[in-house]
């Protein structure tokens, strides 16, 4: 059966660990009769949260697709990760959404995480409403929590329920929208309507009106009418939220208990009546410019959202039909790499459960198989139209580690394994440094590193180690050295002879020329690992003769490769050639490039080194208890503080740290606030290491090169 568009609902369910989306998911397709029986997460029984992986957490890491009718309509559900370290799954579910469900803890409140994917919404422009879950719990406060979405999320936060009788024993909603009462039997499911009681009429009608000004604040003809009549009818009051919620005016607040399936049903309904469907959702943007309606009229254009590789299947691509119909056997055209992609098979997904379909409509969420050249952020249009939807944005990572493989038999199957888990998820990133000689690993968090080493040594079966990785210092000078060295050699026959006289001294943009040098031929290289050597030939009369200058300079950039303190990169040198000699058998290009080198190295000594380390701008969002400690951590990491400030009821501290000093302060962070702090990094510049870490740090790759020897 295929949807018309306007009949499709895309939801994501998001919210911070422990909110219940999982819950709130089983409950949804349950009372939509997707299934029928109500799994639960901690026996692993669950439509999402199917993987193994997941089953030994207890929550989620990937993003699930689900589906459910309801009405003459289609739903589309993604549930979510909580933990900010699987903020990939976020962002990708987010970009096919029409409506995001933000579930809160009734006992907990709006936490840490919930800000990070706020973010997301209003860069989405995503319409939202909230569930605020666990309101059968014994501490759980209704009133709080909506106060607190309040203060954070802003005065559009809008109640349509509230708890009649939160805790143990809860069982009734007031429901303002359509002022009637819902009592629910022992065990949940479909309630009864009822009047509601005398005592809690004047409280609903004041968020009646609320919701009925929000509604008419959107048209003028309701407006009109509000102000005729004081109300508006169920039907007006339908556009008008429908109007309003599309516009992200207005965030309507329901509450349930999804583990007792209590007021899941009627948040079904209300994003059915109410939500948008794609084709009431701003046209997409294309990469370029322009936009794209999600039109079925239209030529077919697909958006791959996600990539999953499961054993025994091949790659499985989530997509999201963006225009046009796609039907079964269609041949598409990959915009990244001109590759054509036949859709032999779609398929809607209710978790690893998965049923043909003959074709999509513009707006519709489905699976295929085994597309051989079409990854995550891929955009395939019918053959002859071309045009590539505007690609996820994925943040920065926040943590990095080395890689070791004990068996260096097994390092080119534990590469290709972590090139195919990349593919799927495109928030880790992968750096075989050669200045280094390590292997990076770039992600979002300890937690988002750990399950990609249990993915390798469960699934790849391959091992692999992290260590801390090595900091990319650099090496330059703080004085002006002048240096002479004269290689010679005598092997029997031709001999190797050059002498090189040299200076070397800090450059910084706009210097001037040296006044007692005459100054040939000026070279400005900028450095690939950053800064830039400035090489000057002031060779007169020729002593050395100007077709050995490139062999010098090669012997100069070998050892900038490699610095004389730690093996470290250098940067920022002017280098001068002034003098020198040459033997008219002897001198060749190697023996002017042995003499550079020396030459350099000598001088470097002498100038005054100084070490560079990478310093990272900080960003840390904290709750008020945990600010104090928070800053306290931060002055053991030898951080600068750049400034605090508040956000809603949160703390921000910005600091500038050391990037030697940041190595798992994800894990430290999240354990010594109990998960109510996040934190973004960002290169902000090269420093002076101190004097006592330099001299250490000398000292280290000295025994180190020794030992190698």
């Amino acid at each position: 059966m295929n949807f018309d568009t306007r009949n499709i609902r895309n939801v994501v369910l998001l919210g911070h660990s422990g909110s219940g989306k999982t819950t709130l998911a089983e409950a949804m397709l349950f009372e939509g009769k997707a299934i029928s029986r109500r799994g639960k997460v901690e026996d692993q029984s669950t439509v999402s949260d199917y993987t193994d992986l997941e089953h030994e957490r207890g929550n989620s890491i990937f993003g699930t697709l689900l589906h459910v009718l309801w009405k003459d309509s289609k739903i589309n559900i993604v549930d979510t990760p909580g933990s900010d370290d699987f903020v990939g799954e976020v962002i990708s579910s987010l970009k096919v959404a029409d409506t995001g469900v933000v579930a809160l803890n009734a006992r907990s409140g709006v936490e840490v995480g919930t800000e990070l994917i706020w973010e997301y919404i209003e860069k989405f422009k995503t319409p939202a409403l909230f569930a605020i879950n666990h309101i059968d719990h014994e501490k759980a406060d209704f009133d709080t929590t909506l106060e607190q979405a309040r203060q954070r999320f802003g005065n559009h936060v809008i109640p349509v329920q509230y708890p009649l009788n939160p805790g143990a024993g809860f069982n009734k909603i007031v429901d303002a929208l359509r002022m009637v009462m819902y009592v629910f039997p022992e065990g949940g499911g479909k309630p009864d309507k009822q009047p509601i009681p005398a005592s809690e009429q004047e409280r609903a009608m004041e968020m009646h009106n609320a919701l009925v000004e929000a509604a008419a604040e959107n048209d003028e003809g309701l407006m009109e009418r509000f102000f005729e009549q004081g109300t508006l009818s169920e039907e007006e009051l339908t556009e008008g939220l429908r109007i309003a919620i599309a516009h992200q005016q207005i965030f309507p607040v329901f509450c349930c208990s999804a583990l007792q399936d209590m007021g899941s049903g009627r948040i079904m309904g209300f994003i059915n009546d109410v939500c948008p469907s794609p084709a009431d959702r701003p046209a997409a943007e294309l990469e370029g410019g322009g936009t794209l309606a999600c039109d079925s009229k239209d030529s077919a254009t697909v958006f791959v959202f996600k990539t999953v590789s499961e054993p025994r299947v091949g790659n499985l691509s989530y997509f999201k039909v963006y225009s046009g119909v796609l039907h079964s056997g269609d041949e598409l055209v990959n915009v990244e790499n001109r590759s054509a992609e036949r859709f032999g098979q779609i398929y809607l997904a209710n978790g690893k459960d998965r049923e043909g379909v003959n074709a999509l409509m513009a707006g519709d969420i489905g699976v295929t198989v085994k597309l051989k050249n079409t990854h995550t952020n891929n955009t395939l249009n019918i053959k002859g139209v071309d045009r590539k939807i505007d690609p996820i944005h994925f943040p920065t990572p926040r943590i990095d580690v080395g890689v070791h493989q004990p068996n260096k038999n097994d390092m080119e199957k534990l590469m290709k394994a972590l090139h195919t888990i990349a593919e799927e998820d495109p928030t880790l990133i992968i750096e075989q440094s050669k200045a280094l000689k390590q292997t990076l690993l770039y992600g979002q968090g300890q937690l988002h590193l750990d399950l990609i080493k249990h993915r390798i040594e469960m699934v790849y079966g391959v091992s692999m180690e992290y260590v801390r990785p090595r900091i990319p210092y650099r090496e330059t000078i703080t004085r002006v050295a002048n240096t002479m060295y004269r290689h010679k050699k005598q092997t029997g026959g031709a001999g190797q002879f050059a002498e090189v006289h040299m200076r070397i001294e800090p450059y910084h943009e706009g210097m001037p020329a040296p006044t007692d040098l005459s100054v040939k031929n000026v070279e400005v290289d900028e450095l690939p690992w950053g800064g830039k050597l400035v090489y000057q030939w002031c060779i007169v009369g020729g002593t050395i003769d100007a077709r050995f200058s490139n062999a010098i300079k090669k012997g100069i950039m070998q050892k900038m490769e490699e610095g004389p303190l730690t093996g470290s990169s250098c940067q920022d040198i002017r280098v001068s050639i002034f003098d020198g000699k040459m033997h008219p058998v002897d001198s060749n290009d190697m023996a002017f490039m042995v003499a550079s080198v020396q030459a350099f190295r000598q001088a470097f000594a002498e100038a005054a080194p100084q070490l560079l380390e990478p310093i990272h701008d900080v960003e840390i969002l904290c709750s008020d208890e945990v600010m104090g400690d928070v800053m306290g951590d931060l002055q053991t990491r030898r951080a600068i503080i750049m400034g605090m400030d508040s956000d809603g009821h949160y703390q921000k501290i910005l600091a500038r740290v050391p990037l030697a000093e940041l190595y798992l302060y994800s894990s430290s962070l999240r354990s010594f606030t109990q998960g109510r702090a996040k934190f973004t990094r960002a290169f902000a510049e090269y420093a002076q290491v101190p004097g006592d870490i330099q001299q250490r740090l000398i000292e280290a790759h000295k025994a180190e090169t020794e030992h190698e020897a």
